[in-house]
């Protein structure tokens, strides 16, 4: 088995989501939004997610060069062999993408990941159809795997709004909050969200946030997402600050904090500590949330409560 990293564990985006929702749109936006980041997206049958013609350099069995420094494999009923062998066989990737099929539960194909050492679950992506979705999780074969779906995730990104009036799309969004009362909500229109969400927060600049998502009523609202950048006192209690941003109320989506030689990394209700990539700025906050709902004030006041108490008290 590989040893786990000296930069730290190779990230895993589980993306899970039942037959149809959109997942094949997302995986391809994000190989054409990696943007020098070597990503390794594994798939379970490339029949299934097709990757983008014009995105592949070369074809060697299941693996699939993608340009950029990118690779697409297909890990069929092996996963944790492919996963076990891809740190030796690709050095230079830095993430992995992991798309489950429909009728799988992401939130068990976490849990295997975190047996292996050389990985950390960066967060489970749940994609539904906001047109179908509720009428999908009444259907007696299938319901019982969409509420699980649902009830693992860390982020819901609820796709297809714009085939759906305002009314209803509210409807379900709250719908989706009572399912998934832990996970973040996030509205989309062709999969189109902002792909810091998910490849994570670089360490020398803000996030780019280029995504002009918009929502049904408004074709020309303006991105959903906002982000803010803070400085971090050393005293900080790094476990207590992720705790605080994973909880209700902040409006966090996705937050990165290089503090004390250590990377948090926060993805909705989830956040996990690892050691800091070589040469990271210390001292600094990255974080993202939907626009109206990223609380400022939330932030900073769980920055400074978790600050020891000699800080905070000076």
């Amino acid at each position: 088995m590989s040893e786990t990293r000296p930069g730290g564990r190779l990230p895993v985006t589980v993306i899970g989501g039942y037959l149809g929702t959109g997942k094949t749109t997302l995986v391809n936006r994000l190989l054409r939004a990696a943007d020098g980041q070597r990503l390794a997206v594994l798939v379970n049958d490339f029949g299934a997610t097709p990757v983008d013609r014009d995105l592949i350099v070369s074809s060697d069995g299941d693996t699939l060069e993608i340009s950029g420094g990118c690779i697409c494999c297909s890990y069929g009923s092996d996963l944790m062999d492919t996963l076990m062998a891809l740190p030796e066989q690709r050095p230079d990737i830095e993430r992995v993408v992991l798309e489950t099929s429909g009728v799988a539960l992401p939130g068990m194909v976490a849990s295997a990941v975190t047996l292996l050492p050389a990985y950390r679950v960066d967060g489970i992506v749940v994609m539904v159809d906001a047109e179908t979705v509720r009428t999908m999780a009444d259907d007696a074969y299938l319901g019982d795997t969409i509420t699980r779906q649902l009830g693992a995730a860390d982020l819901v990104v609820a796709n297809r709004c714009d085939l759906v009036d305002e009314a209803s799309l509210r409807q379900t969004l709250a719908w989706l909050a009572t399912q998934s009362p832990a996970a973040r909500i996030l509205p989309a229109t062709r999969a189109d969200i902002a792909p810091d969400l998910l490849l994570g927060l670089r360490d020398a600049a803000l996030p780019r946030l280029s995504a002009t998502l918009t929502t049904p009523g408004a074709p020309d609202a303006a991105s959903l997402y906002d982000s803010l950048e803070l400085d971090v006192p050393a005293n900080v209690d790094i476990t207590e600050l992720g705790q605080r941003l994973s909880a209700p109320g902040t409006g966090v989506l996705r937050a990165k904090g290089i503090l004390n030689r250590l990377a948090l990394h926060v993805v909705g209700q989830r956040f996990e500590i690892d050691s800091a990539p070589a040469g990271a700025r210390s001292g600094r906050l990255v974080v993202i949330g939907l626009r109206a709902r990223l609380d400022r004030r939330a932030v900073e006041q769980a920055v400074q409560a978790s600050l020891s108490t000699s800080l905070r008290s000076g």
